[in-house]
């Protein structure tokens, strides 16, 4: 996995962009409060009874779990492990060695490049992406509720966003890079300023962020401190490979319903972990895993899982299709000056159909490989870097992922098919521009390197550089493509209206939901982790309310 991210174009652009580490490493190894709850799945029964069993500990995953141990007995399988025992994960400086410290099975991130030839990662420990991301936390826009295909109670929507944020959300203190990045927005037009904001408004705003002010890292899995201990049992390690469903005769009109899953320990050892009466699975696995696990289960094409050898046992043609993945790009200097560490804190909430960001690290420098002309150093050389970005909002080019194994545990093939769609490439060519506007405020001045001769002061990019001519179409559409990456919001594959109905069911299947990122036809605002905790808060809450009617 490491030599993947490391061979990779795209990826070598994010070396750039994030830091290396590293704190203390002793101070992140004491276990929550949730850690008494929570065990290795080689521990558990070899098969056992819930009322809801949840695949998938991770974002979404974390806050429905906790919402529905209010009043039901609960089972969350997570195949990765947990998230305090790596000092790397849990504390920002860590962010670059965990994103690229990986292996094929068992590194809290697990890594792959898809068709399009862009690397890629997914969150595999217990609070999921929203344990190795990158920290920033802002609330959906408007348009995303009303074009996700869901009926929102908007007043429940909000307690749900207040619910995660008193946990997990703290407010960043800026410093230089990030300081002259919103001073550049401003300049360059990204109006108004909106200050400390956690809602998704046009203009310029400082977000959220799940990094406190030490530093250390909060997940979605910290939200399950709000879990009624007693009916919650977490299943770490526990790779679950195959949905358990039955014949029924349900009023729905449904010949299929889940009766639990099957899922597989660390040493090999098969569980079956099964539904009461009026129970029900709830997959929240991801865009990636989702659809994956309906496919292996059976639940899909039947041309397609039929040439896999797979039983089918429910057609749905679209499971694993309407994937996206919104583009990344951007560019990065060398500063002059000594810049602090910081992931992304300030959004520009542009008209363009483009959110511009920014980072600023601490990057270790190398000499030359076997060079006879520079001495290898006794200490370490450090470069200071800072990044700006832009991220296009959708999009509107539509991907797929099909099987690339049997095994759970490989990833499928994915593509994203990034500016298939003109309007997409569009944007982010919008998006560069308004790059190359703040490169060009004063603000931005002092990032620049005097030359030797003269008073002139240019940049020093590491990477690509913008184009000559940013007023030419083609030459920045020629960027777009060449230097596109991934910012990791991919979502979709469980279509909402396709795969599932308005309620979350699978459609076809009774007592099976989805309940992840993987219902998504757009990015909610300028980073979907805060949507994706509201989510399992607001659903647990809706499912509790359905039920105990």
């Amino acid at each position: 996995m490491a030599n993947t991210v490391a061979s990779s174009p795209s990826f070598l652009a994010f070396f750039i962009v994030f830091s290396l580490h590293q704190l203390s490493r002793g101070q992140f190894l004491q276990g929550p409060n949730y850690s008494k709850f929570v065990v290795n799945a080689t521990e558990m029964p070899i098969e056992d009874y819930y009322d809801y069993i949840i695949v998938g500990g991770g974002t979404a995953g974390c806050p429905l779990a906790a919402t529905l141990s209010e009043n039901f007995r609960v089972l969350v399988l997570e195949r990765g492990g947990l998230p305090y025992t790596s000092p790397d994960l849990m504390n920002q400086d860590g962010f670059l060695a965990t994103l690229t410290e990986t292996d094929a099975y068992d590194s809290p991130v697990q890594t792959f490049t898809s068709e399009d030839g862009v690397a890629n990662a997914r969150g595999r420990v217990l609070g999921g992406s929203s344990a190795v991301n990158a920290g920033f936390y802002s609330r959906a826009d408007e348009d995303f509720y009303e074009k996700s295909g869901m009926k929102w109670d908007l007043h429940i929507v909000n307690q749900s966003y207040e619910w995660v944020e008193r946990a997990v959300v703290f407010r960043p203190e800026l410093q230089n890079w990030q300081s002259a990045v919103r001073d550049g927005l401003l300049e360059a037009g990204v109006h108004p300023y909106r200050g400390f904001s956690l809602d998704h408004e046009m203009g310029t705003k400082i977000g959220g962020s799940t990094f406190d002010s030490t530093g250390r890292r909060h997940t979605a899995a910290d939200l399950l401190g709000y879990a009624n201990a007693a009916n919650i049992r977490v299943a770490v390690h526990a790779s679950v490979e195959r949905i358990l469903l039955a014949p029924t005769s349900s009023p729905s009109g449904s010949k299929q319903g889940a009766i639990g899953v099957v899922y597989r320990d660390r040493i090999g050892r098969y569980h079956h972990a099964m539904v009461r009466e009026n129970g029900e699975v709830i997959l929240s696995a991801g865009a990636i895993g989702t659809p994956q696990l309906l496919l292996l289960s059976g639940i899909g094409p039947r041309p397609y899982l039929s040439s896999w050898g797979i039983p089918v046992v429910h057609h749905l043609p679209y499971v694993g299709q309407f994937l996206y993945d919104n583009p990344r790009n951007g560019i990065s200097i060398v500063s002059p000056i000594s810049l602090e560490h910081s992931l992304i804190q300030v959004v520009g909430i542009t008209n363009l159909g483009a959110y511009i960001e920014a980072a600023s690290n601490i990057v270790p420098f190398q000499s030359p490989a076997r060079s006879v002309f520079i001495r290898a150093p006794t200490l370490p050389l450090y470069l200071t870097v800072a990044t700006l970005m832009e991220k296009i909002i959708g999009p509107l080019s539509i991907g797929s992922l099909q099987l690339a194994s049997t095994d759970i545990r490989v990833n499928p093939l994915v593509r994203f098919n990034y500016f298939a769609d003109p309007v997409d490439l569009e944007r982010c060519v919008s998006g560069m521009r308004k790059v190359g506007d703040v490169l060009r405020s004063r603000p931005m001045e002092e990032f620049k390197f005097r030359e030797w001769f003269g008073n002139h002061r240019e940049f020093r990019f590491v990477g690509p550089t913008m184009p000559g001519n940013q007023s030419s179409d083609a030459q920045m559409a020629d960027f777009c493509r060449r230097t596109v990456s991934t910012i990791w919001h991919y979502h979709g594959g469980c279509a909402m209206g396709k795969v599932v109905d308005s309620d979350h069911r699978v459609r076809g299947i009774d007592s099976l939901r989805v309940v992840d990122g993987s219902i998504f036809n757009i990015s909610p605002g300028t980073n979907p982790q805060a949507t994706l905790m509201m989510l399992g808060r607001y659903f647990g809450i809706k499912m509790t309310k359905d039920r105990m009617r």
